[in-house]
């Protein structure tokens, strides 16, 4: 359960909320006791989204002016596995001493990136600042989530992680126009260098909110689960988890740079990135994760096959509408925007008290909504159907991405025993993370493989055969479909404890 406002911790065994929560809970997000740090956390997750965004649009003018499009997959691919590893730091170092130092620690790194990235003479250089934002990034995010837990009532929190999905809105629309006139007009530098001078304002508005939370476990140096810790209240970081987390984003960086490249040589760097990543992953996410046991390890791989399905299908979008429907890579762009309203959406719509009690259900019919919104996408593959079918397939998979992504979190807050937000937190994205490196992987071979590659630009038939975009979506289908299978085992078994946590069997 939550800490209260008055830092006290609540066993989760006691069902009942006293009555200093109730009072805190009325003032809402943005009441006064919250208001400054709700509006702080909106304002970072804004400027992480809007980077997000628009560094996609910078990026190959970037790699042409530095002379690197070889490297050009590296940019993204450092990012990632950067961040990888930094999600499950920031889950111990939270766990240890609160989300203070990490949050701040990740802000201050991300806007080390964008500058490194931005003053790059050469472009491993460029990379090398990509890196440094995918740890910046990775420290942030867990470290906002553990402050949701921490610093809001139980039931606030989706209406806080809702706001987490509004904040992406507007960047989405507006980042890659924004990014495209700056780097036309004065240089694609200034789309990395201006935003780290945007960061100062909301760490000074959140300094004071983030220095009232509750330390780390209890506060009374026990270890959030009525025992004592033997540090006084904060834990030892788990080497072995960071290990583990190290050798995973290896391990994933690895097969990223043998997907790029499918020659027989690429199999040694594919065997090398597997035997790091499977044996890791097994031991880095909650116990029986992949068997989906019931509670926190179904919650885990709910997310993974979320993420996974949606990106997977989105990735063949645009090819397909520009090479199957001759649309302009503008036109099929803008038939992804709908998604991203109604993912706020959905996230929204969680987020209403009144629907609390049915939560597991909203995220299981999340996931049919994904399942019905990617098996509708591929029908304008025939040409009787008309192309903005997609933009309304789209509309209904944002929907329910929002139910699911923002409706998964607050379930892991809910499951996490005091403590161990932190390292949920992370093995919540790290699930996000390994569901897409796998399924989007895995929709590129099936794509290969059924004739796709008649697809690439400088191919002599533009066009891939159907059969190519059908295998794709089926996949990204029937992982939506396990999805929906995952979200009934999502309650955990009567007299289990929150946290099933970490263990040498997933």
């Amino acid at each position: 359960m939550a800490d209260t406002p008055t830092d006290q911790h609540i066993s989760p065994d006691v069902p009942s909320i006293a009555p200093v929560q109730q009072a805190g809970d009325a003032d809402g997000v943005l009441g006064r006791r919250h208001r400054a740090l709700t509006l702080g956390i909106i304002t970072v997750v804004s400027l992480v989204a809007f980077e997000a965004s628009a560094v996609t649009t910078a990026m190959p003018v970037a790699a042409r002016a530095l002379d690197g499009i070889g490297l050009y997959a590296f940019a993204y691919s450092a990012f990632f596995t950067a961040s990888l590893f930094a999600m499950v730091l920031s889950g111990e170092w939270c766990d240890r001493s609160g989300p203070l130092a990490p949050l701040f620690t990740g802000i201050a790194a991300f806007g080390a990136g964008l500058v490194t990235a931005g003053s790059a003479g050469a472009m491993w250089m460029f990379v090398a600042g990509r890196g440094v934002q995918g740890i910046g990034a990775g420290l942030v995010i867990v470290a906002l989530y553990v402050v949701v837990g921490r610093a809001y009532p139980e039931r606030l929190r989706p209406k806080v992680l809702a706001s987490f999905s509004a904040a992406w809105v507007v960047p989405v629309i507006v980042g890659p126009l924004a990014a495209g006139t700056v780097t036309e007009t004065i240089g694609w530098r200034w789309v990395f260098l201006a935003i780290p001078i945007l960061i100062v304002p909301p760490l000074v508005v959140m300094l004071p909110a983030l220095r009232k939370l509750p330390p780390a476990g209890g506060t009374d140096g026990t270890d959030g689960r009525g025992g004592t810790d033997g540090t006084g209240g904060t834990k030892a970081l788990d080497g072995r988890r960071i290990v583990l987390a190290l050798a995973v984003a290896v391990g994933a960086g690895l097969l990223q740079y043998a997907g790029q490249d499918i020659t027989p040589l690429s199999l040694l760097p594919a065997a090398a990135g597997l035997a790091l990543l499977v044996p890791c992953v097994l031991r880095l996410l909650p116990r029986r994760t992949f068997l989906a046991g019931r509670g926190l390890p179904a919650v885990v791989l709910l997310r993974g096959l979320a993420q996974g399905s949606f990106l997977a299908a989105e990735t063949f979008v645009t090819l397909m509408l520009v090479t199957e429907r001759g649309l302009t890579p503008t036109l099929a762009g803008l038939s992804l925007t709908g998604g991203g309203l109604t993912w706020a959406l959905g996230s929204y719509t969680q987020s209403r008290a009144r629907l609390e009690p049915h939560r597991e259900r909203l995220v299981a019919a999340g996931m049919l909504f994904i399942a019905l919104g990617v098996a509708l996408a591929p029908a304008v593959l025939a040409q009787a159907v008309p192309a903005w079918t997609v933009a309304v397939a789209w509309v209904i998979g944002g929907y329910g991405m929002g139910l699911t992504i923002s409706g998964g979190a607050v379930l892991l807050l809910k499951l996490s025993r005091p403590g161990e937000e932190g390292a949920n937190s992370a093995s919540l994205q790290v699930s996000d993370a390994l569901g897409s490196i796998v399924l989007v992987g895995l929709a590129g071979v099936l794509f290969v493989a059924a004739g796709g590659a008649s697809a690439a630009p400088g191919a002599t038939d533009a066009a891939a055969p159907p059969r190519a975009f059908l295998a794709v979506y089926a996949l990204a289908t029937a992982s939506a479909l396990a999805g929906a299978y995952v979200a009934t085992r999502l309650k955990p078994p009567p007299g289990a404890t929150r946290d099933q946590g970490p263990g040498p069997r997933a």
